[in-house]
């Protein structure tokens, strides 16, 4: 058994805990909404960047390429300064809502570089400039560019052009599951000697200064203190007595320790005393400012650092190494070879993981594989959120104000939240959104099975879902509605779980209960008239509606919602596979996926039923969002992902499998029989390709020809189809922008390839043309099932219009290869995700870097929103095609890109 996966065997066993420690982490805990106490809910306001120095925490840490143990008790990170800027680096830098011309945007050059699935060896790379951070210069010029201007990047200010700027790489690696080591390698890539402060710290999260509510484990204030040179020993009441130790500096000798408290100043942030005298903001104060009564002279507290202060050369590195570890784990030797040589073994160890995880690819497909499995990894993040103890505040703090008892997520007292979760991006997102998260299980099942399936749980828990079956959503709107995907990850991870035989059953079982839940929650909230025709909200997608999908319709009335009725359908044809599964043990199931599969032909009915004022609009070819009034329908005519996501829903049952679930095939085939209507209207029969005469059924939303009409659209290169996939908008809405009027207001939706060029919903997302990876994966994997079915007997043109024809397998070739083109380099080493930047094609230091961002521009292919949104954007590893790897496929319409799901 490879290293790894043994590691990987005994945490799930529970005989090490090889997790404990990991890149757990924030990347932002300011201005979040855990943080916030403000009346109004601006947490933006409440809690800036320039507060977040001098600020203790509540909830949470956060710092710069660092380490922490699953519940963020004793954190590692570093702190760096130039002698140029007026801040000591400890954290990243960005731009806040209200400051960016197109919402909230990290302004740092940072890149997640490797890891494996227990931390035992993590890399990752931040670019640190010689001259001052622009941190003014930045916020002045983002507020002076309009929503029709690029944002204003680290880059563009002139910074690197000179290569004056320090690679600093964090690496962390085991020898025990409570020895961590960890190496930080420094180049100063300037053209001239420079110098550079480096502090690596280690400190303690806050949980004395609020009350007994924040950590009830805590016996007493835990501490650090210095022992000898370089060594410090954490005294701890929950994670033990621990030691740190800071090597040498390239001098030869022990770098000075710096000791002071993780406690706010008052003094300084709102004129009060200090509750001690020594605060958070100390090495700050110390380094830059030269106050050297800032620190502890006693060398005591709860936040310590090492001072080194390095000149180095033109092109040349230095090495710093730290070691933490629990005075029982206590290594024979600290430094030395036996470190070096342990990290060495670590990292070869990494390499053989990812030999079997990436299995024949080409170089340029695994170096991207790589780089998209270490975000991915990178961004589990300690997320700790208490809603009954954040609503009322803590005995020794001052109570929040009387107004937050009626506002955000009042009615999430249940929840409670302290886990490592999988995240979005750690800086823009440093919060879970749930229908993320499962889009994120889908390549994590790849590397980490265990953790994909307690992740889907969790969510899943009495502390995290709602009483009345709602999923939460993120923390600043629990309520919000997600599209309900987590069934659909939830029976992917089952499937990657073993073959056929040997799958884990009772994972499946212990999901389906609580989806059930959820599904019985959209069914009483979302379908007000009980018609089948659902409410969903902004499901995710933000701006692309005409107006904001969550509040009341300017005009009154309801909005039946093209892609809502279409996830429901969804979500029934995922619970009636799950439940023929579960069937098979135990017949009992055979009851809920009946159930299912009528729910399922009645939504389809309400969908397709033209003369009953359905969705789909038979003059276009296309589903459209309805408004319904007591004076009939009203479609809005958009050309979006709302109508795609009918596409969605497939499912092939063959007769055989039906007979063997005596009770299910009894009422289906009653159903079938009594109820023509709506069976010719959704269910489709064919002969089966193995030459078997049994009939078999496809579960799907749309006909045959429906199919053939949206394909028709969705693969014209003047409306969907992009170099890089499938656009979100239609770009046919560029020169026909759609309109709708109220009273004197006009509300409109025009094609936007990029960034939003609308505020609804802050500007900081936008579904109004650009390429998003997980509808673009959804899509290609559906296409794959109908090729199941269809077989030859279903070719379409691609792109439509080119003349050339192919099966849907091929299509769905075709649209992976035009995705891949997003991250894989051209012929002269330029990568679409990184647009016309040309250091990422020409600089050696720049070109192996890759940025898994949230969405992209449907005509160039360059990265937008959060740069680090590695998790449903990492989906990527599962479609990547080169020119050669698609090549060796042609002619193969039956590969799998995703998994084909055919039957159950």
């Amino acid at each position: 058994m490879a290293a790894e996966q043994k590691r990987l065997k005994e945490d799930r066993l529970r005989t090490k805990n090889w997790k404990r420690w990991g890149p757990y982490l924030s990347e932002r805990q300011w201005s979040t909404v855990r943080e916030d106490y403000s009346a109004d809910g601006d947490s933006w306001r409440y809690f800036p960047h320039e507060h977040s120095r001098s600020r203790a925490y509540r909830w949470g840490e956060d710092g710069l390429l660092g380490f922490t143990d699953r519940q963020c008790r004793v954190c590692i990170s570093l702190a760096l300064w130039n002698e140029k800027d007026d801040i000591l680096k400890e954290r990243l830098f960005g731009l806040t809502g209200h400051q960016g011309n197109h919402g909230e945007d990290v302004k740092e050059l940072y890149y997640y570089l490797d890891s494996m699935p227990t931390h035992a060896y993590n890399k990752a790379l931040y670019k640190y400039p010689q001259d001052a951070y622009p941190y003014h210069k930045l916020v002045e010029e983002n507020a002076r560019r309009t929503v029709h201007e690029d944002e204003y990047e680290l880059l563009d200010t002139g910074l690197f052009d000179d290569d004056r700027y320090w690679d600093v790489v964090a690496e962390y690696a085991k020898g025990t599951p409570n020895d961590v080591l960890a190496v930080y390698t420094l180049t100063n890539h300037g053209p001239l000697p420079a110098k550079l402060h480096v502090l690596p710290t280690v400190w303690l999260r806050n949980v004395w200064s609020w009350g007994d509510e924040c950590d009830a484990y805590l016996e007493e204030k835990p501490e650090i203190r210095q022992v000898g040179p370089g060594r410090a020993m954490i005294k701890h009441s929950v994670l033990g007595d621990m030691a740190v130790e800071f090597d040498v500096g390239p001098e030869g000798e022990a770098a000075p320790l710096l000791f002071t408290e993780n406690d706010t100043n008052y003094r300084l942030l709102y004129g009060g005393p200090n509750a001690v005298p020594y605060v958070k903001d100390a090495f700050h104060n110390y380094v830059i400012k030269g106050d050297e009564k800032a620190v502890n002279p006693n060398r005591v507290g709860t936040k310590c650092a090492a001072h080194y202060v390095l000149s180095v050369a033109s092109e040349q590195t230095v090495r710093l190494r730290i070691r933490l570890y629990h005075h029982l784990e206590k290594p024979p030797v600290v430094f030395g070879n036996a470190f070096d040589s342990l990290m060495d073994t670590r990292k070869e160890e990494c390499d053989r993981f990812y030999e079997g995880v990436i299995g024949y690819k080409s170089s340029a497909e695994q170096q991207v594989a790589r780089q998209a499995y270490a975000g991915l990894l990178w961004s589990k993040q300690f997320y700790h959120y208490v809603v009954q103890e954040w609503l009322h505040g803590d005995s020794k703090t001052c109570r929040p104000p009387e107004e937050r008892l009626n506002g955000r997520n009042a009615g999430w007292l249940h929840l409670f939240n302290r886990d490592v979760i999988s995240m979005p991006d750690k800086w823009e997102y440093p919060w879970y959104a749930s229908w993320d998260l499962a889009f994120h299980m889908i390549p994590f099942a790849n590397i980490d099975l265990h953790f994909a399936k307690e992740q889907l749980l969790l969510f899943l828990r009495e502390w995290y879902m709602h009483p009345n079956g709602q999923i939460p959503a993120y923390e600043f709107a629990f309520s919000d509605v997600n599209p309900p995907v987590h069934a659909w990850a939830v029976l992917k991870v089952y499937k990657a779980s073993g073959p056929t035989n040997h799958r884990d059953v009772l994972f499946l079982a212990r999901c389906f209960h609580k989806l059930v839940l959820n599904f019985t929650w959209w069914v009483n909230r979302k379908d007000p008239d009980g018609k089948n025709l659902f409410e969903g909200g902004f499901l995710g997608l933000d701006n692309i509606g005409v107006f904001d999908r969550s509040k009341p319709l300017p005009m009154g009335g309801k909005l039946a919602q093209a892609d809502a009725t279409a996830w429901m359908a969804f979500f029934c044809e995922l619970m009636v596979e799950i439940s023929l599964i579960l069937a098979r043990r135990d017949p009992i199931y055979e009851d809920m996926a009946s159930k299912f599969f009528e729910h399922f032909v009645f939504i389809l009915d309400a969908m397709n039923n033209v003369a009953g004022e359905g969705l789909w609009n038979d003059v276009d070819g296309f589903y459209y969002d309805h408004v319904r009034d007591n004076n009939g329908s009203l479609p809005l005519k958009i050309r979006s992902m709302v109508g795609m996501v009918p596409l969605f829903s497939t499912l092939v049952l063959h007769d055989s499998e039906m007979k063997r679930h005596p009770g299910f095939y009894k009422r289906t085939k009653w159903f079938l029989e009594h109820r023509k209507d709506l069976a010719s209207k959704v269910l489709v029969r064919g002969a089966d390709y193995d030459g078997n005469e049994e009939d078999t059924l496809l579960l799907t939303v749309v006909t045959r020809e429906q199919l053939v009409r949206i394909l028709h659209c969705i693969l014209d290169e003047n409306e969907f189809l992009s170099p890089y996939g499938i656009r979100s908008l239609s770009k046919y809405h560029e020169k026909n922008p759609f309109k709708f009027e109220v009273g004197q207001q006009t509300y409109f939706v025009d094609y936007q390839p990029a960034e939003s060029r609308s505020k609804l919903f802050g500007g900081n997302s936008n579904w109004r043309g650009p390429i998003w990876l997980p509808m673009n994966y959804l899509l290609i994997e559906n296409l794959q099932r109908f090729d199941y079915f269809y077989q030859d007997s279903l070719k379409v043109e691609c792109p439509s219009g080119s003349g050339k024809f192919m099966r849907l397998a091929d299509v769905a070739i075709e649209l992976s290869t035009r995705l891949s083109r997003l991250f894989l380099p051209d012929p002269y080493g330029s990568r679409a995700c990184h647009g016309k930047e040309e250091r990422y094609t020409k600089d050696p230091n720049f070109s192996d870097l890759l940025l898994f961002y949230e969405y992209f521009d449907s005509e160039t292919g360059r990265g937008c929103g959060a740069s680090h949104q590695t998790g449903w954007t990492a989906l990527i590893v599962n479609l990547l095609r080169s020119a050669h790897h698609r090549k060796s496929l042609s002619g193969d319409s039956t590969s799998s890109l995703c998994g084909l799901r055919s039957s159950y």
